[in-house]
């Protein structure tokens, strides 16, 4: 079943046209790992799926229903499609446990308590349950990007968009956050993630989608994207990755 898809969505920024007609179907409970350059339009499609860009042309349909009409209540959305950026976005003046606990508190009507018993549970399957009382910046970036899931997921998302969430970190932290992104796909969580990552995408995805100038090239099976692409220009990228 379908669950998230895009039909031509195109965005630009002044002169500088960042999508050019994207289509993309994501069906539930799919790992969807999007690949290509920097400036590709990785990062600005994932924006647009969470309507955080206003679409210049297309349309955005979750569960059915068309999300891109003006209309619709964009926070309303977000609460059912998650993101994680790779800058954290943590408040640094409140502490762990309060940034997992502030929105399902005050979008979700938890009360303090189940707020409280939710967010214990999800750091410690994390890691990270003695981090509770502490504020971001004293925590690794590893620490922090698994936090910024854990806040992501204390909404119960029905999809998670990840955008390059290992990029900042350093190589050694990398893996941490990582197998927590494993631990939600193997969960059956619907995960669109931008990395270039490539062997968590040909290990974990289910389709790796590779974006070329703002435009799908390439897509389908993580295996046969990955290991026998079809496309001169996506053979060429992954041959940065993939050596050996």
């Amino acid at each position: 079943m379908t669950l998230l898809a895009a039909e031509g969505v195109r965005k630009h920024f002044g002169e500088h046209q960042v999508l050019t007609g994207v289509d993309l179907s994501i069906e539930a409970g799919q790992v969807v790992c999007l690949i290509g350059a920097s400036g590709s339009g990785k990062s600005t499609l994932l924006r647009c799926l969470n309507l955080l860009e206003t679409l210049d042309d297309g349309t955005l349909w979750f569960d059915g229903r068309d999300i891109s009409d003006p209309r619709v209540d964009a926070d309303e959305v977000r609460r059912d499609i998650g993101m994680v950026f790779q800058a954290y976005n943590l408040f640094p003046h409140l502490s762990v446990l309060d940034n997992i606990t502030l929105a399902p508190r005050r979008l979700r009507g938890l009360s303090r308590t189940a707020a409280h018993e939710y967010a214990y549970e999800q750091l410690t399957r994390f890691g990270l349950a003695d981090k509770a009382r502490a504020h971001p910046d004293s925590l690794s970036g590893g620490q922090q990007q698994r936090v910024a899931l854990v806040q992501a997921m204390a909404m119960s998302p029905r999809v998670l968009l990840l955008d390059e969430v290992t990029s900042a970190l350093d190589p050694e932290l990398v893996g941490e956050v990582l197998d927590a992104v494993r631990m939600l796909a193997d969960e059956g969580l619907t995960v669109v993630m931008a990395t270039h990552e490539m062997t968590f995408a040909r290990d974990v995805a289910d389709r790796v989608v590779y974006l070329h100038e703002g435009s799908v090239l390439e897509e389908g099976p993580a295996a046969s994207v990955l290991g026998n692409p079809s496309h001169e220009r996506t053979r060429s990228f992954l041959s940065r990755f993939l050596r050996g």
